[in-house]
């Protein structure tokens, strides 16, 4: 197959040229330091408080409580640890199935003392709102979950939580980077504390992001050195990073319910194609989850051989979060669901983008469904090979 066929759109997008135009005045003939009181600096620092307007107005949030980071990971961290040295609480509930971003963060936290509480998600991949209420102490200074799960689809119960721990008056932090481009996400409708994103899942630029702070939240940022961002994260700022963030932000602000009815349709063709051409294989992500995502175990099959087989073919896959790319481990995500290590070791995810063609995805899961094929019948040849 000569052409590339893009199903990892979890993972990152490509920048859109809309985007990319938006950035470039920044890169060349705009390069002020945004701290510098000087004109060339002040329309750096114009362009950034446009920016932060933009993405607050899609928030519905107040434009102080955004706050622009290098991506979700610094994001997410900033959150966990902000938040509890600004309450001085030493106690951190999170569940087994977020980003490693996340997941890292909290090992940190008890490597310097704290505690944290993984909290297991259901069969389905859903929390239990319960489950993560009976976890709370006195001394619980935050809640960690993500909004939507990278590997399966799941849509986790944020609105329900955010409204029990607004009672209890504990901070709430949502990594909302896969839910950004998918999900609306209004703050004056949820009342939840922090929210994480990152630009390159919604076709904006690597290494961009921001952080939501609701008004109120205790924070204490962890990263020293200037006063940048209300002192909430120190460094120069990327203004060109920035800029291709909101711009994005507002291209998804147009385009995001006709972009979930795209890979909506999408998901389902590949699903039907597949259905036509192969036996033999199930479902991760549950049947609510969001419509980009699927992920799918196919019995009898090496993941890895067959995630190799299709880029060979020109299609691009994942086994799971591309933060854990070239590892050995199996995913952390299906393990914590209760799925055997056998079901794990031969699933994949696939996940879509607007972008992407009827075509494309109806040729790209016919090609699953004949390397399956060949692949489990160069297992039987072995097997009984073996056998004989």
């Amino acid at each position: 197959m000569s052409r590339q066929i893009y199903l990892d759109n979890a993972a990152t997008t490509p920048i859109r040229q809309e985007v990319a135009e938006a950035m470039q005045p920044y890169l060349y003939e705009q390069f002020g330091n945004p701290s510098s009181i000087h004109h060339t600096g002040q329309v750096a620092r114009q362009a950034i408080e446009q920016a932060r307007l933009m993405v607050a107005d899609y928030l519905n949030a107040a434009p102080a409580e955004v706050v622009f980071t290098a991506g979700g990971t610094e994001a997410d961290f900033l959150a966990l640890t902000g938040v509890l040295l600004g309450s001085g609480k030493r106690h951190l509930i999170t569940t087994q199935i977020e980003h490693h971003a996340v997941l890292h963060t909290g090992e940190m936290l008890e490597d310097l003392g704290y505690e944290v509480t993984y909290v297991p998600p259901m069969r389905n991949g859903v929390m239990s709102v319960s489950s993560i209420l009976e976890a709370i102490r006195p001394d619980t200074g935050l809640v960690s979950m993500m909004w939507v799960n990278n590997e399966t689809g799941a849509i986790q119960p944020v609105k329900e939580l955010a409204l029990e721990l607004s009672v209890r008056q504990i901070p709430f932090h949502v990594d909302a980077v896969q839910a950004l481009g998918i999900l609306p996400i209004d703050v004056a409708q949820i009342p939840v504390s922090l929210l994480s994103f990152s630009g390159h899942k919604i076709y904006g630029p690597k290494g961009t992001g921001a952080l939501y702070i609701r008004k109120g939240t205790p924070y204490r940022s962890m990263l020293r050195g200037g006063a940048q961002e209300r002192n909430r994260r120190a460094g120069t700022e990327n203004v060109a990073g920035i800029v291709g963030f909101a711009k994005a932000v507002e291209l998804l602000k147009r385009e995001r319910d006709d972009r979930n009815q795209t890979v909506g349709k999408l998901r389902a063709l590949f699903l039907q194609t597949l259905q036509q051409r192969l036996t033999g294989f199930e479902l991760n992500s549950p049947k609510d989850g969001v419509p980009n995502v699927l992920n799918l175990y196919f019995h009898g099959v090496n993941a890895e051989t067959l995630l190799m087989r299709l880029d060979l073919e020109g299609i691009a896959a994942s086994g799971g979060s591309a933060c854990t790319a070239g590892s050995a481990d199996l995913s952390h995500v299906l393990l914590a669901m209760g799925l055997s290590e056998k079901r794990v070791g031969a699933s994949l995810r696939f996940s879509f983008s607007s972008l992407n063609t009827a075509e494309e995805v109806a040729l790209a899961a016919g090609k699953v469904a004949e390397i399956v094929e060949d692949l489990r019948t160069r297992v039987q040849l072995f097997e009984s090979t073996t056998k004989s």
